[in-house]
């Protein structure tokens, strides 16, 4: 009787085990998902950039300086993407400013302010900026939650030695989130 109880226990432990690592392959695949959603909207952002600066550079070519820093930006954001999420938080906090003043940009050249391809172009950055943050917030809900779980009995007895390590969130540095939050409205 006894021996049935303890491999009645066993089995139990056993089970609890496997339901626990099940939970944990699930969140980090999620997490993965999530960080693809962000890669692909900020793709889309680092693409549509350029045809934002050539427009600009039409109208303000002798503010180079500006226009400069944000292609430097927009580049160092791209090669910063592969570098996982915390250095694409800061580069992207950093392309957000550069972004700030180019729009700036737009409040000194009436005429610029005026063109439909920049209007069209400041609107699909808007929506994309949009996408972003929708898809950085469920990102991080999703480190958190995988997190949580790695942290978590029984799964912390056992997560680190399976390759179940904590993951970074995807988040804009105090400075930069100031500065991209300072982007001038367009009003008619």
């Amino acid at each position: 009787m006894v021996g049935w109880v303890i491999l009645g226990i066993v089995v139990l432990l056993l089970i609890w085990l496997l339901v626990s690592y099940n939970r944990l392959v699930a969140l980090r695949q999620t997490t993965g998902q999530a960080w693809s959603d962000i890669d692909v909207q900020l793709k889309q952002r680092h693409d549509l950039i350029p045809n934002l600066v050539e427009t600009v550079k039409g109208y303000a070519a002798h503010e180079k300086t500006t226009l400069d820093a944000v292609i430097q930006a927009r580049n160092a954001a791209v090669t910063a993407q592969a570098q996982g999420p915390a250095a694409a938080g800061q580069a992207e906090g950093v392309l957000g400013a550069a972004l700030g003043r180019l729009f700036a940009l737009s409040e000194a050249y009436p005429d610029l302010k005026a063109n439909q391809n920049f209007l069209q172009l400041q609107g699909e950055l808007g929506d994309i900026e949009n996408k972003i943050a929708a898809a950085r917030r469920f990102y991080n809900n999703a480190v958190a939650e995988y997190n949580a779980m790695t942290e978590s009995v029984p799964a912390v007895l056992f997560a680190g030695s399976m390759g179940f390590v904590q993951r970074g969130f995807f988040e804009l540095p105090e400075a930069e989130r100031v500065a991209v939050q300072a982007v001038p409205q367009v009003r008619f």
